[in-house]
């Protein structure tokens, strides 16, 4: 079964191998890592490279200590077989930096590297974008103070699985041995037991944070860690992601992804200001509307199909047109199965503009009027440009990490091979379990309305559908922002979600 990548959307730190930038830690300001020399930063090396800086979130100072360098990946002869790139963030103001927070990050894809979650959301410094982040900065951009990072909360730890980023397998010719569902796990959960031994964390409550595809892995991950190697998490932050495909794609007689994106289409008509009087004037009321919509007459009808009535027929076109703004006939002529696809092509049509994938708030003209799917996304070419410049730039000259191979932003692993040869592949049983096992496990769940690749009500169904015990279920907490699925390029859903996350951490940890 092919199914597509879901970019973002989507690291290890070895201060007892690392060689330490000269001179004295950067002043009390919000200023980049020190311009001071190391001994690695004039040839490239795999040793970790350390600089000090700081930065000023709510108000206060941050003093940290970033480290960038590469960690082995060992096979089980006890070989590697890999080398995964990381940048790694620790405050140096803590006396128990040892019972300190941890949080392992990472990005999706499969094949994208963590630079959305670091450069975007949680490192101490971040890509400008203005407005309300549907502008493209004008390149190659530039990174500004981060005064939203979690660095006054939890340490943090940016992973770069292989094949992105710098992370390179040992032997070129063995690279898709790591690209499968469960060798990907392996490869990840690996590094996150060696990082946390060699860097004597393991009495500090660990957390992991993943976006797109990253939200698959970290709820595969969660069991398998518990599984291997007895590590037990407090907490995952899953960001506009999915743990069960078959919320995305509508193959065979599923109507499932139809049910779960309907909302996400109703609250962007309503952005484009494509719904009738009513809806328009009340959010709430829309998306209510849709959600029982969806869960009721529209699931009736779709599981109809022929056998529905003149009358019924016509009532559920209706109610679709009035949810979506889409015209009647269009959503006649589509068996009252319109894919989210067909819906970025068609809501804007008559003024010749297309929507975003990632984000459906963003718009661009429409290269091909005929086609019947927009020949690209506008909200991917939106960001892919000024983040590679951004992180290209900041490892280099900032970091002082120095290494000629290309870094890849995203990159291609396909074929995935996923761990179920039919059926929708799935890490939600893994999630059930770890959190069975676990009763002090929680989770935190971002999603964004715009979101047209990973809608909020994909993962709020499938999250609904864990076996859990009843006294588990307040351990799942979701979070609703305006933006799309990279919902921090909007500066309101940026300050909500650094707010948020930080709650969550310290509730997690019993703070």
């Amino acid at each position: 079964m092919q199914h597509s990548l879901l970019t973002a959307s989507l690291l290890v730190f070895l201060s007892t191998l690392g060689v330490r930038a000269e001179g004295p830690a950067a002043p009390a300001t919000n200023a980049p890592p020190s311009d001071a020399k190391s001994d690695a930063s004039s040839k490239e090396t795999n040793a970790p490279v350390i600089t000090d800086a700081s930065v000023v979130i709510g108000g206060k100072v941050v003093p940290y200590r970033a480290t960038a360098g590469m960690l082995p990946i060992l096979g089980k002869d006890g070989k590697p077989t890999a080398q995964v790139f990381y940048i790694a963030y620790t405050q140096t103001n803590r006396t128990d930096a040892a019972e300190r927070p941890v949080t392992f990050c990472f990005n999706g894809g499969p094949g994208s590297s963590s630079v959305w979650l670091h450069l975007g959301a949680f490192g101490p410094r971040r890509v400008e974008f203005a407005g309300d982040g549907t502008t493209p900065p004008r390149p190659p951009g530039r990174l500004i103070p981060n005064e939203f990072s979690l660095l006054d909360t939890t340490d943090l730890v940016f992973i770069d699985p292989v094949s992105t980023g710098y992370s390179r397998p040992e032997q070129p010719d063995k690279a898709p041995e790591f690209y499968g569902q469960d060798n990907d796990i392996q490869t990840v959960a690996e590094f996150i037991r060696l990082y946390t031994t060699r860097e004597k964390r393991w009495r500090s409550p660990k957390f992991l944070a993943g976006e797109s595809y990253g939200v698959f892995r970290a709820a595969g991950l969660a069991n398998y860690l518990q599984n291997r190697f007895n590590l037990y998490l407090n907490g995952l932050i899953l960001v506009s992601g999915v743990i069960d495909f078959e919320t995305l794609r509508g193959e065979g007689l599923t109507d499932t992804p139809f049910l779960c994106f309907l909302p996400a289409l109703t609250a962007t008509a309503h952005y484009h200001k494509k719904l009738p009087p009513d809806l328009q004037a009340n959010f709430n009321k829309a998306i209510a509307e849709s959600r029982a919509f969806a869960e009721g007459p529209y699931a009736r009808a779709l599981r109809l199909g022929s056998e529905l009535t003149p009358a019924e027929q016509k009532a559920a076109v209706d109610a679709l047109a009035r949810l979506t703004g889409l015209p009647p006939s269009y959503i006649q002529d589509h068996r009252l199965r319109v894919s989210a696809s067909e819906f970025r092509k068609e809501l804007l049509k008559n003024e010749g503009k297309i929507l975003g994938r990632f984000d459906s708030r963003v718009v661009s003209r429409d290269g091909n009027a005929a086609a019947a799917m927009p020949e690209f996304d506008p909200s991917h070419v939106l960001v892919s440009g000024v983040f590679s410049s951004a992180m290209n730039s900041y490892v280099r000259e900032d970091l002082k990490f120095e290494k000629d191979l290309p870094y890849e932003i995203l990159t291609s692993v396909q074929p995935w091979n996923f761990s179920r040869p039919t059926g929708y592949p799935s890490t939600a049983g893994d999630l059930e379990a770890a959190m069975k096992e676990n009763p002090h496990l929680r989770v935190l769940v971002l999603c964004a309305w715009r979101d047209l690749a990973c809608p909020p009500d994909g993962i709020r169904h499938s999250l609904r559908q864990l076996g859990l015990p009843v006294e588990l279920r307040p351990n799942i907490r979701i979070e609703e922002y305006e933006a799309g699925h990279m919902l921090y390029l909007n500066p309101p859903d940026l300050r909500k979600s650094a707010e948020d996350i930080k709650a969550f951490i310290r509730s997690a940890v019993g703070n």
